[in-house]
């Protein structure tokens, strides 16, 4: 990738400066969430966002997997994100988050991992806040599991 469109991050990797963004409203059809991710990764973009809460991982994930195996893009091309929803955050439940979607998505790894709406909010019908420091601690271990 040409070194202006992309920005070197403290630990040595790089993200692109230009990113694709997956929400689509619930009606859209999710068919249409894979046919774009396509188009997009065809026409040149290299770093795809997506979320547990856009309901669509699974088929940005199979848009991801589809360029690969046609041989546009391989794995390392692309800079993947993907967000921790706010029901999510509590340590104990950073980790089954950031599983489940890399279930959904059929990837082995993200490349961005970030806290999609720090709002202090209950989980479920738990009593206890939210520990932000604690759920942030969480993802900053995730770092090695990651690799």
């Amino acid at each position: 990738m040409d070194p202006k469109r992309q920005v070197k991050l403290n630990d040595g990797h790089f993200i692109p400066v230009l990113g694709f963004g997956t929400y689509a409203p619930l009606e859209t059809a999710k068919s249409e969430s894979q046919e774009v991710t396509q188009f997009a990764i065809e026409v040149g973009f290299r770093h795809i966002d997506c979320a547990h809460v856009y309901q669509n991982e699974e088929q940005v994930g199979q848009a991801i997997r589809s360029k690969i195996a046609d041989g546009t893009v391989k794995r390392e091309d692309i800079f993947y994100t993907s967000k921790l929803w706010l029901t999510s955050l509590r340590q104990d439940l950073v980790r089954p988050a950031l599983e489940k979607s890399l279930k959904t998505l059929q990837l082995d790894y993200v490349d961005l991992y970030i806290i999609h709406f720090p709002l202090p909010v209950k989980v479920g019908n738990m009593c206890d806040h939210i520990n932000f420091i604690s759920c942030v601690r969480m993802c900053i271990n995730l770092h090695g599991w990651l690799n």
